[in-house]
């Protein structure tokens, strides 16, 4: 994977000039330190060991919001985990973390990622998944209720062409709110678009 795609470009808001850039190399976010209530994966430092390692997978990515060299949010990709079934197919990506530091929300920072990571090309080579589990959705911080939140995740989603899709991957049917949505890269062969097709549902039951 050709990650080369770095532009960057600013949004401001009333706190200030936010800085939407990436993909970030490990060089560079070595450089960037964590907002402190970055802390809905894990704690700040712990997260940015995350990102750190995912700089160095093959197709992992890594785009940013900053404000100078503090990271107020963030969004990767990279390949499913060898356990999902996801990893079965040649050409899935996972959209992982996305997080926006709770005093930084509501300013169009999380929009602003979606946008940036979408515009990289290499997305059109790849079938981009993403896989919401509603345990790690922050109700408390934002003041809405599991389906509002649900609501607002696809409605986010749907902005950069990922559609929420039926399944029955067990781990979206651990709980209702769960969600999949997925993107079809311009580029990806018609076969593979059918095997992604068929497994959406593994577990179809013949009448």
């Amino acid at each position: 994977m050709s990650i080369a795609h770095i532009e960057s470009y600013s949004i401001n808001t009333h706190m200030g000039e936010v800085i939407i850039e990436g993909p970030v190399n490990t060089a560079n976010l070595e450089k960037m330190f964590m907002n402190k209530e970055l802390t809905m994966f894990r704690p700040a430092d712990r997260q940015k060991e995350a990102l750190l390692n995912i700089t160095k997978l093959p197709e992992g990515m890594l785009y940013v919001a900053k404000t100078g060299q503090e990271i107020i949010g963030y969004l990767t990709f990279h390949s499913p985990s060898k356990y999902s079934r996801w990893s079965k197919h040649p050409c899935v990506l996972e959209l992982g973390g996305i997080e926006v530091s709770p005093s930084w929300r509501k300013k169009g920072v999380g929009t602003a990622l979606l946008k940036k990571a979408f515009t990289n090309p290499v997305v059109e080579d790849y079938i981009v998944v993403a896989i919401e589990f509603c345990w790690h959705w922050d109700l408390t911080g934002t003041g809405l209720s599991l389906l509002a939140y649900r609501k607002m995740m696809i409605n986010s989603f749907k902005k950069v062409g990922l559609i929420k899709r039926a399944t029955d991957d067990p781990d979206i049917l651990e709980d209702p709110a769960n969600v999949l949505a997925a993107r079809i890269g311009k580029n990806v062969s018609k076969e593979n678009v059918i095997l992604f097709e068929n497994m959406l549902f593994e577990n179809r039951q013949l009448n």
